[in-house]
């Protein structure tokens, strides 16, 4: 690959953007579990091994501010919040699918 085109497409969008936004350790579960379907936030927190409350707060907020979920609240007592992958959320799938394969591959 050429130096220019290294060079655009680093003006654009560094590797380090990306993994800022999909790097973290509970990223990838969320976003696996997630396209599935909508989640509710407990059942998200159930389904995802060993994350704790707080990281999973945390995660979901950074994936709503970059665009990768939508957070839907329902009037209800207690409130009732949904989550769901957005389309750009939805682009990442593959290349997840794609890791996890590289991992059962190499990762023994």
């Amino acid at each position: 690959m050429s130096s220019e085109k290294i060079n655009n497409s680093e003006k654009k969008c560094s590797l380090k953007d990306v993994l800022d936004i999909i790097g973290g350790k509970w990223a990838m579960p969320i976003i696996y579990h997630l396209s599935k379907g909508k989640m509710r936030f407990k059942e998200l927190e159930r389904s995802i091994e060993g994350i704790n409350t707080r990281m999973l707060v945390k995660e979901l907020k950074n994936m709503e501010l970059n665009g990768i979920i939508t957070r839907e609240v329902f009037a209800t007592v207690p409130p009732t919040v949904e989550y769901t992958l957005t389309y750009k959320g939805e682009k990442l799938l593959p290349s997840i699918t794609s890791l996890h394969s590289w991992g059962q591959e190499f990762m023994d």
